[in-house]
């Protein structure tokens, strides 16, 4: 399929060049196989926020993709935990005005300081597939500020998924059931013996873990002798389930009995009501908890029913393939995932180590497929411009743009996400492309303008460039156009520079061509401003084409 889109007068097609299906190189003397740049600025659009210069050299220098993914696992300097210390009660901010109490509000019950951590974090540290890898964990184990306003819970919740990113699936289940923050959000929180809430039953089986049909081992459906598709679940297992449940609700601030809403602190696990407890036997997904069982064991019983079914590991599989990779992964790509989800290979099942490693080294990952590749999501979107460009900051310029392209971080309407992962392709023979979802004219004409808003118009003193005095925690942000500015010296080098780290080497010779015509045409008396508009104004152009938007 090709896409045609006119920026500046520029044409970008989303077609593909010979250059970016470039497979590893051996390397001589029985080394491991070399990896190319073009292969690395593949690899940095799937474990990080975006490619960067040094981000590629950096891969390159490594040797190979496993190595570089290896290396990966030792970082952990991004952080939530600092924001999560300070639990205030529901009603902290009563009696304050003005700024003062939007500062309040701000700081303490909303997702501003959480996002901003996000958005500095993603385009400057280190950690970034630990990262990228928390923040795909986040759209399948959703929880949103739009449902519980507490900064400090958003944090801790957050933090559960950044220390948890590359540790096992079943313990982030166990640290996410008992979470207040997610207890609040889809109701096991205060969930009674006479009054089970069935909102976090549900969501366990079919959002995290096995889904609502029955899968093969590759992510197909599997049929009954009628060919209609089975339930992994019915009615009496989620009544069954909401019982085991009950009888939990988040610590209080200050020793304050529970009877005092406004006190909930969300940033510890949540505690144990007994009395509100169903203690009887319990049956769900053929497993049976007896009469009597405690409450942990309780818990316990109901994610290793939905943990151990078969069908998590190719729902779980596939929807990170989806996150990090590809939107349309073929089943046999979705089979070997899943198989390293079920064991690890030491007989560990939810490995996410192991995950991630197999789906970013997996030849689908590693090579081009016409149907392979995804959408930039607006979040991508924005940190793989910050990163390309330099940025640096507190964050809060990606947050002032987040609600106008769609999605704003932590923000999520529901606990579906921001998209669902079968949203249709349009004019596709069954491809799908989640992040599509979000795309209509607001949002491209939004794309658009943080485009030329950060490229050529970032000399301007834009407000969200600026320190704002009402938000706690914000230092300003400033782009270094030095390295792109002495590029374009050399149209040719400059060209090289912005195929290599935006299009991963996939422009055409007629592209080249015209993008080098638009670059030269830009003419300014002095030579250093001329320079920064030259690298800006192709910036900006390949920014708003197809071929960026489209990670291939």
């Amino acid at each position: 399929m090709r896409i045609l889109l006119l920026a500046s007068g520029i044409a970008l097609s989303g077609a593909i060049s010979a250059g970016a299906t470039e497979h590893a190189r051996p390397s001589p003397q029985g080394a491991p196989p070399t990896i190319s740049s073009i292969q690395a600025a593949r690899l940095a659009k799937q474990a990080t926020f975006g490619p960067t210069p040094d981000l590629i050299r950096e891969i390159v220098s490594s040797g190979s993709a496993e190595s570089w993914i290896e290396s990966q696992f030792e970082y952990k300097n991004s952080k939530y935990s600092d924001l999560a210390r300070y639990p205030v009660a529901a009603n902290y901010c009563d009696g304050k005005s003005g700024t003062d109490r939007t500062a309040c509000w701000n700081m303490y019950s909303s997702s501003l300081p959480v996002a901003m951590r996000f958005y500095s974090n993603a385009i400057e540290n280190k950690d970034q597939l630990r990262q990228r890898v928390a923040f795909a964990l986040s759209q399948i184990l959703v929880t949103s500020d739009q449902g519980v306003h507490s900064s400090a819970g958003l944090a801790a919740y957050n933090q559960i998924l950044l220390d948890n990113a590359f540790g096992n699936y079943r313990d982030i289940l166990l640290d996410v059931t008992l979470n207040p923050y997610m207890g609040d959000y889809l109701n096991v929180s205060d969930s009674t013996k006479t009054s089970p809430n069935e909102n976090y039953a549900r969501e366990i089986a079919q959002l995290f873990t096995m889904g609502t049909i029955k899968l093969d081992p590759q992510g197909g459906p599997l049929l009954d002798d009628k060919g209609d598709t089975i339930a992994n679940y019915g009615p009496t297992d989620i009544r069954e389930m909401a019982r085991a449940l009950t009888g939990w609700t988040p610590a209080r601030l200050d020793n304050a009995p529970i009877s005092n809403w406004a006190k909930r602190d969300y940033t510890r696990p949540m505690i144990k009501v007994a009395d509100r407890f169903d203690t009887g036997e319990k049956s769900f997904l053929g497993k049976t908890i007896p009469a009597g069982a405690s409450q942990e064991d309780n818990i316990r019983a109901l994610i290793d029913a939905t943990f151990y079914n078969p069908s998590t590991p190719p729902f779980i599989s596939k929807r990170l393939i989806q996150q990090l990779v590809t939107s349309n992964p073929s089943k046999e790509y979705v089979g070997r995932v899943s198989a390293v989800f079920s064991d690890n290979g030491s007989g560990v099942r939810g490995d996410l180590k192991a995950v991630v490693r197999a789906i970013l080294l997996d030849e689908e990952a590693r090579n081009v497929r016409p149907t392979g590749g995804k959408v930039k999501e607006p979040i991508l979107y924005m940190t793989s411009i910050a990163r390309a460009i330099d940025m640096k900051g507190d964050g809060l310029a990606l947050y002032y743009r987040e609600n106008a392209l769609g999605q704003p971080a932590f923000r999520a309407p529901s606990v579906f996400n921001f998209y669902s992962a079968s949203f249709p392709l349009a004019q596709s023979r069954g491809l799908v492309s989640p992040p599509s979802q979000l795309m209509n004219t607001s949002t491209l004409i939004a794309r658009h303008n943080l485009a030329i808003d950060w490229t050529l118009g970032s000399s301007l003193k834009r407000s969200e460039f600026q320190k704002q005095a009402t938000i706690p925690g914000s230092t300003g942000t400033k782009i270094d156009w030095s390295t792109w500015s002495s590029a374009a010296a050399d149209t040719r080098k400059l060209v090289d520079r912005v195929d290599l780290v935006l299009l991963n080497g996939a422009m055409t010779p007629a592209q080249r061509t015209a993008l080098s015509k638009a670059i030269n045409a830009t003419k300014r008396p002095d030579p250093a401003i001329q320079r920064r508009l030259r690298a800006q104004t192709a910036l900006y152009i390949v920014f708003t084409s197809p071929m960026f938007q489209v990670d291939r």
